[in-house]
């Protein structure tokens, strides 16, 4: 069984998918990370920006290796450092180049082939994986989505401005659901939880109801 998981930025995709993984036994897939160690490679490479097609050439060039929450670029483990600032800023130029949407796909369905896997991201209910089993739309305003990430901030001991953290969110939700390739939208048959007020295990509980009741209707 293949569940994806999608949804704006901050909605706690992440959080959730990687406990939903744990207690179900089911691989984890997170896709992001994907588009964030090109941006690495790209950034490392002293890139053109402006030319897309050179970004497009380090993708098909580099090794990209998924386990779980980890990202692996030309054998070395990036997660941290993919989580950056300075990456986060220009991951949009492989985010939304089609080229390496589509390379990428190919490697997330190769990944989840013959396996039960939790696979999250902006897509994958929409264009990565359409025919999956169950399909999830994690979403939460962007206010809370906004205080979640400050009180993180908080938490970390960094600096934190609640209202550019917001601008920041509402940005990203304008350039996600409008961008002309594989934009961030709810797949039609894709069941939506909002989150504000629930904790993590509660969303995860939600979910696993929405497997579970997929199971009894579709036993084979």
């Amino acid at each position: 069984m293949i569940i994806t998981i999608d949804g704006p930025a901050g909605s706690g995709k992440s959080t959730i998918a990687r406990r939903l993984s744990e207690k179900l036994g089911f691989e984890y897939l997170r896709t992001g990370l994907m588009y964030r160690a090109v941006a690495l490679a790209g950034l490392r490479q002293n890139v053109n920006w402006d030319a897309p097609e050179e970004l497009v050439r380090i993708a098909k060039t580099i090794s990209l290796k998924m386990d779980g929450p980890r990202i692996f670029l030309d054998g070395e483990e990036v997660s941290t450092e993919v989580e950056t600032l300075r990456v986060t800023e220009v991951t949009r130029y492989s985010a939304g180049n089609p080229e390496i949407r589509e390379l990428l796909t190919k490697m997330q369905r190769e990944y989840a082939r013959s396996k039960n896997c939790i696979t999250e991201g902006r897509d994958q209910g929409t264009v990565a994986f359409p025919d999956a089993e169950c399909k999830i739309y994690l979403d939460a305003t962007p206010q809370e989505r906004a205080r979640r990430r400050f009180e993180q901030k908080k938490a970390l001991g960094e600096p934190a401005d609640y209202n550019e953290i917001l601008a920041g969110i509402e940005r990203r939700d304008f350039e996600d659901s409008t961008r002309p390739i594989a934009p961030l939208k709810p797949a039609p048959d894709a069941v939506r939880i909002l989150s504000d007020g629930l904790t993590v295990e509660e969303v995860v509980e939600k979910i696993i109801e929405t497997v579970e009741k997929h199971s009894r209707t579709n036993p084979g």
